[in-house]
């Protein structure tokens, strides 16, 4: 029997021409599967998606280790790479993890002062409401999460919580198919914000705490799980 051969993806997949090769190869295939374009369980063949970019099959070979890494993709030496499918198990793990460390990550941040950081959440905010598509709008709200938690000074805690953006993003991405949830989200990161410019460390970590946990509830409900 002959295997099947994933089909070339097209839209944000367009030849890449531009120096840095391999990130913008990270970039369009990280778009790519927040967008759905390259849906979950899809297997990622080199050969076809190096064809598509327009180049040659080491920068993707290297955006794949990077996507594996950050825990978009799953690579075996059975299966080879295949965008991650989104359980209750990674759901749970994700935002149990998050809820017991970004909230003390963000009231710390905002106890030693955002700086420049409140400029980038406040920008990150705006790009979301500008936003055309779930894949932009859920790394816009990455982007502002990292802004909050960015200034607490504890580089192993910063690396955790960064090592999880690309999984909420992704699980963000799969509950916003069930059940669109984004602009009560907004109004909860201003409320964030608001708290967190004003100095209030302690109400700016209780709403974080508050927010992820509404958002892991919610993405369980699509499991059947309302815990």
């Amino acid at each position: 029997m002959t295997p099947d051969v994933a089909e070339p993806p097209t839209g944000a997949l367009r030849t890449l021409t531009a120096p840095s090769r391999t990130g913008l190869v990270l970039e369009a295939l990280r778009h790519a599967i927040l967008s759905g374009e390259l849906p979950a369980g899809r297997p990622l063949v080199e050969v076809e998606l190096a064809r598509s970019l327009g180049v040659s099959k080491t920068p993707v070979r290297e955006a794949l280790k990077t996507l594996s890494g950050a825990g978009l993709v799953t690579m075996t030496d059975y299966a080879g790479a295949v965008v991650r499918v989104v359980d209750e198990r990674l759901t749970r793990d994700v935002f149990e993890t998050r809820c017991l460390l970004e909230p003390a990550a963000v009231q710390q941040a905002v106890t030693r002062g955002l700086g420049p950081h409140a400029g980038t959440a406040r920008a990150a905010l705006a790009a979301a409401a500008a936003a055309t598509d779930e894949a932009g709008r859920s790394l816009a709200n990455r982007d502002f999460h990292r802004a909050l938690y960015v200034a607490c000074d504890n580089d192993v805690l910063i690396g955790v919580l960064d090592h999880l953006r690309d999984q909420t993003a992704l699980i963000s991405v799969n509950a916003w198919t069930q059940r669109p949830s984004w602009e009560a989200e907004a109004d909860e990161h201003a409320l964030i914000l608001r708290a967190a410019e004003a100095g209030d460390a302690e109400e700016a970590g209780r709403l974080v705490l508050q927010h992820i946990a509404a958002f892991q509830h919610q993405a369980l409900r699509g499991f059947g799980d309302e815990r």
